[in-house]
């Protein structure tokens, strides 16, 4: 059994590391708040958006350059992480599903393989991981999560369809985990560019909206299209926001919970020792004056 000191250093240490993570939950909580209310606002209008395009492009495959699916070539990657730890499989997840998505590219056959994957990292947890193991880092927008104002995002999201338009990339896929509540994330991999037309209001439903459109269909599509792109890029990292700050307070509070059990056994054992300390002082004493006796 350990002696009395070793014990008492550890309960020390143990409730100076219950204090940390107990302030980091709180921490953690009032900017989880902060982020869900921010996402939680944004999802109808993203949704509304996505509804408004869908509806005007069902039934009359309009195609603009962002429709444009083109021989796999060259691809790119956008991975998104937090910039600090301490937030349990929060980053490692997303990082073992953009290196999945990397060794699934390069082990396509000959004729879908692309000849270049391109990555662009947002969060110092992949930009440090994939700076040492990946050779075709492209950018790094590690910023975008402490300054996440619409305007900073959309220049990124603009960059990237203006690439794409370009035909520097031919698919950009999103990396990234998505809100569903402050347990659960779900882990994402999503297509961002070409636009992938779907149905308004469900597959198997077509919109009857008699509208008149002005100038005309194809020219609203081609304004609300990169609107809806930009929307989408704004809310994936609300959504990460969001998951990075619920994961944080789920961890730091397993942290505190554990380092509360911890307590209740370190305290149990130092008085097991305090005792059984004392009553050898006793056993001696005892001993002691029976030999006096004697």
């Amino acid at each position: 059994m350990a002696n009395l000191k070793e014990v008492r250093t550890r309960i020390a240490s143990v409730s100076s590391t219950q204090q940390i993570t107990s302030a980091m939950k709180m921490v953690s909580a009032a900017k989880f708040r902060r982020a869900q209310n921010a996402i939680v606002g944004m999802r109808p209008y993203a949704r509304q958006l996505g509804d408004i395009v869908a509806d005007i492009d069902t039934g009359d495959g309009i195609q603009t350059p962002y429709h444009e699916v083109r021989k796999l070539e060259n691809v790119l990657l956008v991975v998104v992480t937090s910039n600090k730890g301490l937030c349990g499989a929060f980053n490692s997840n997303v990082i073992k599903q953009a290196q999945a998505r990397i060794d699934e590219y390069r082990s396509m056959s000959t004729e879908e393989q692309p000849a270049r994957l391109a990555m662009i990292t947002i969060g110092k947890r992949c930009s440090e991981y994939f700076g040492k193991r990946f050779d075709n880092i492209v950018g790094s927008y590690d910023s975008l999560l402490d300054n996440n104002t619409f305007d900073d995002i959309a220049n990124l999201a603009d960059s990237i369809m203006e690439q794409f338009y370009n035909k520097r990339y031919d698919r950009v896929e999103l990396v990234y985990n998505q809100f569903k509540n402050s347990l659960v994330q779900i882990l994402t991999t999503e297509q961002f560019l070409p636009v992938v037309p779907k149905p308004a209001g469900g597959s198997d439903k077509v919109s009857n909206n008699d509208y008149i459109y002005e100038p005309s269909k194809e020219a609203i599509l081609r304004e609300m299209i990169p609107l809806m792109l930009r929307s989408q890029f704004y809310r994936v990292i609300l959504d990460s926001l969001a998951s990075e700050h619920g994961a944080r307070m789920n961890a730091m509070q397993k942290a505190t919970d554990n380092a509360t059990e911890l307590l209740k056994e370190l305290r149990l054992s130092y008085n097991k020792a305090r005792q059984a300390a004392i009553t050898n002082e006793i056993i001696e004493i005892v001993s002691g004056s029976e030999a006096l006796k004697g």
